[in-house]
């Protein structure tokens, strides 16, 4: 159960991952279970996963005893929607893991991820090459184009060229625009992104490290364009936006003591109630705001790059793959931790742990 120790270097996050895998697939019982008059052999239920998983990470020299039952609920949902495991009927993805009596199973495909297998490049003069997004279906390329004719004009030709000048055809006629779709705007931005991603990471290929299929090119173009004037980006759907509670929560402990005065009260500890407001509010939301899918590109980012100009821009980069609403509330989050760090008149918000250290 306690399996191998990972150490620091390149591509840690997938070794762990990798290895809680194994450990939690080669140790979980699987017995028979019934549900709605049927019986299900080699399966389990969502408690019995996270019994198990939560017992297996506390004594596991990669983890330890800190492991806390919420953590281990929230890397079996991961497991969920990256298809390491499923419910009895096949569903994952979408679905949420409930820990109760739920039955789930392990699917029969391997769930391990691969390793980058490209050497780093360091020459400036070798391009990456472009990335080819098979999720994407191709644009349409013109066909049968005629070789290129002789750059000297016939009378014939001139007449066709020059017509509208000399009034022989009506100039809307020669007109002709093929406008670009929105598909082909997102799929260019998918591409140029990471194709600069690739760039600035210095690799040959982005494989192992971001997958093309959990790229969306419209979230892209909307956290580029739809931002207000300090760079925040502004949704369209207020629905997705944090409540306004929360963002009073912010904003108080932001402008500290100048946030405090809007009829809130004033008490010794007020300042750290307020911030377990704001920190409750991120634990409770379904995912990461980095996402389950995308915030393993953040960490190979960190494990590939020492040189903190480097992996700074491709962390920057990384945040236009996010949807638009966790992007706002990374951004607006990241904000807040600046102030409360910078403020001399804000007291600490922890006996024991130094705020920035918080």
């Amino acid at each position: 159960m306690n399996g191998k120790v990972i150490g620091t270097g390149p591509y840690r996050a997938t070794k762990l991952w990798n290895e809680t895998i194994k450990l939690f697939r080669g140790g979980l019982p699987l017995r028979r279970h019934w549900a709605n008059f049927r019986s299900y052999d080699c399966s389990f239920t969502g408690a019995e996963a996270v019994d198990y998983l939560h017992d297996l990470l506390r004594r596991n020299y990669n983890f330890g005893p800190e492991v806390t039952r919420y953590q281990t609920l929230q890397l079996l949902r991961k497991f969920l929607k990256a298809h390491v495991i499923e419910d009895i009927k096949g569903r994952h993805g979408t679905e949420d893991f409930e820990d109760n009596g739920h039955l789930y199973r392990f699917p029969p495909l391997s769930p391990l991820k691969s390793f980058p297998t490209k050497p780093l490049f360091r020459d400036c003069g070798d391009l990456p090459r472009l990335i080819r997004w098979d999720d994407y279906e191709e644009l349409p390329q013109r066909e049968n184009i005629a070789p290129l004719k002789s750059s000297v004009m016939t009378s014939d030709l001139w007449n066709k060229r020059h017509s509208v000048a000399i009034g022989d055809v009506n100039e809307c006629k020669l007109i002709r625009r093929k406008e670009i779709t929105t598909k082909q705007v997102d799929h260019i931005w998918k591409s140029m992104t990471a194709e600069h991603l690739q760039r600035v990471l210095g690799l040959k290929s982005l494989d192992g490290v971001l997958n093309p299929t959990h790229v969306n090119g419209k979230h892209i173009v909307h956290n580029v364009f739809s931002v207000n004037k300090t760079g925040i980006v502004v949704l369209e759907n207020k629905a997705e936006d944090m409540p306004y509670w929360v963002v009073s929560a912010m904003k108080c402990l932001a402008n500290w003591p100048n946030g405090n005065g809007s009829k809130q009260p004033a008490y010794p500890g007020f300042e750290r109630d307020v911030l377990k407001t704001v920190a409750d509010y991120f634990q409770r939301l379904k995912e990461p705001l980095l996402t389950y899918h995308l915030y393993e590109v953040f960490v190979n980012i960190l494990s590939l790059q020492q040189q903190q100009e480097v992996a700074t821009e491709a962390l920057q980069l990384s945040t236009l793959l996010l949807p638009p609403p966790n992007r706002r509330r990374l951004h607006l989050l990241l904000r807040l931790m600046a102030r409360v760090c910078q403020n001399p008149h804000l007291p600490p918000l922890n006996d024991a742990i130094a705020t920035r250290t918080l």
